[in-house]
C-alpha cells in the first residue's frame, strides 16, 4: 500500500504552506505500510513558538482554503511547542526545534519512503542547524566575546 493521490496532494500543500512561512526541515514520509490510521507524516519545525503557531495557521487556512479540509484534530496549541494536526489521510506535526531535536521522530520514520515536496519545502532543510549556529553566534557576541 502507497500514499493516495489525495494525501500526496493534502502534503503538498501544506508543505508548501509550511514553507512560505519559513518552517524549518520540512520532511514528510508516507507510512501506509506501518500505520493503519493515516497515510503520511508531514514534520516541520521552527526556532519559537510565534513561529509555529504561525506555521501551524497557515496549513489549516491553505487546507481549507484550497482543498476544503479541516483538521478532525488539533492538539498542543496553548504551548505551541509541538502542534498536530490530523486530517486522517495526512498527521502534521509542526515542533519547536529544540522538541524536534528532542523527540527525533525521523529516526522512527526512517524506514519509510520519503515522499517529494515542492521545491521550496526541499530547500528548507538544514535550516534548523544554520539558525542554531546563527543564535549561538550572536550570543557569544552579547557576551562581548569575553566571558571571563
Amino acid at each position: 500500500m502507497t500514499a493516495t493521490d489525495r494525501s500526496i496532494e493534502l502534503i503538498h500543500t501544506a508543505a508548501q504552506a509550511a514553507a512560505d512561512k519559513l518552517a524549518h526541515d520540512i520532511i514528510a514520509y508516507d507510512v501506509s505500510d506501518v500505520l493503519s490510521i493515516t497515510d503520511a507524516f508531514l514534520l516541520a519545525s521552527a526556532p519559537n513558538d510565534r513561529q509555529v503557531k504561525s506555521i501551524v495557521d497557515e496549513i489549516e487556512e491553505r487546507l481549507q482554503k484550497e482543498l476544503g479540509v479541516k483538521p478532525v484534530r488539533r492538539e498542543g496549541d496553548r504551548e505551541a511547542r509541538w502542534v498536530l494536526l490530523d486530517y486522517v489521510d495526512i498527521v502534521v506535526h509542526v515542533q519547536h526545534s529544540e522538541e524536534r531535536v528532542f523527540y527525533a521522530l525521523e529516526r522512527l520514520w526512517k524506514d519509510c519512503p520519503e515522499l517529494d515536496l515542492p521545491e521550496e519545502a526541499k530547500a528548507t532543510r538544514g535550516k534548523a542547524e544554520e539558525h542554531a549556529k546563527l543564535k549561538a553566534a550572536e550570543d557569544t557576541e552579547d557576551l562581548g566575546g569575553d566571558w571571563r
